[in-house]
């Protein structure tokens, strides 16, 4: 192993252990220096705007736990049976969903159905649809505050950038449904600081966990995605360049590809 290698592996192990990085500088985070957060919610920016439905009793779900996490597995292989927006919405309410709002209005705090360090939540959900009952192909944006859809891009024409993007994953990029998770670092870092990287990462984990169990409890499949080109994911869903230490310093830190089950 040569002095890179080691010296980068050092610092990979240094993110594994983040706690320890507060004392890096011993600077304050912008919690303690009385510094505004960025909002919890993303503000409508894209078309239109979704309602999406909430009668989850209508689904057939699988409700016996052991029997979910039992079925709970990678899916690559998808029906070309659509996905129906009642299921969707399900997916997003399991994996994002505000479930309330409380504190001041400058500055809320959300609590949503799954943990996130400081009920930060950093996280912001994109999905690009093929195969979706009622919606048309494209790219949109999940607004969790009140359960809705807006269309971040119209065109459907998407299906050859994100194969690139997922380095190549066809079986992903022709999916029903692919979830990308973004972070707002930021949302985290005003109050943990250097601490956050490794905050957010778990933050990502508890999500996605979370849209595996659901759509295995609704018979569909679900496969996570970490192998993707930064930049043209990035790209792809309109990002400003990276890294950046800007404060509106969005980035994609995880994909899922959702769809039924073949017979």
């Amino acid at each position: 192993m040569n002095d890179k290698t080691r010296y980068q592996i050092m610092k990979n192990r240094q993110l594994l252990t983040g706690y320890n990085l507060s004392d890096v500088g011993a600077e304050k985070t912008d919690q303690e220096k009385n510094l505004s957060p960025l909002p919890p919610l993303k503000k409508k920016q894209g078309w239109g705007t979704i309602v999406l439905p909430t009668d989850f009793e209508k689904l057939n779900l699988i409700t016996d736990i052991r029997t979910v996490f039992a079925q709970r597995e990678s899916r690559r292989k998808y029906s070309p049976e659509p996905v129906s927006l009642l299921e969707l919405s399900f997916f997003l309410w399991s994996a994002q969903g505000v479930r309330r709002m409380a504190g001041p209005s400058s500055n809320p705090v959300t609590f949503r159905n799954v943990p996130s360090a400081g009920s930060r939540h950093p996280l912001e959900t994109y999905l690009f649809l093929n195969n979706v009952e009622g919606l048309d192909k494209g790219i949109y944006h999940y607004l969790p505050e009140n359960h809705q859809l807006e269309v971040w891009d119209k065109r459907g024409d998407y299906e050859e950038e994100l194969t690139e993007a997922l380095c190549g994953q066809t079986f992903a990029a022709k999916a029903p449904v692919v979830f990308v998770l973004s972070a707002l670092p930021y949302r985290t870092e005003w109050r943990y600081g250097l601490k956050s990287a490794k905050y957010i990462l778990l933050d990502t984990g508890h999500a996605c966990e979370n849209l595996y169990l659901a759509a295995t409890a609704a018979g569909c499949g679900c496969c996570a995605i970490g192998a993707y080109d930064q930049d043209r994911l990035d790209e792809l869903l309109d990002f400003m360049p990276g890294p950046s230490a800007e404060k509106t310093y969005e980035c994609a830190v995880y994909a899922a590809a959702v769809g039924k089950l073949p017979a």
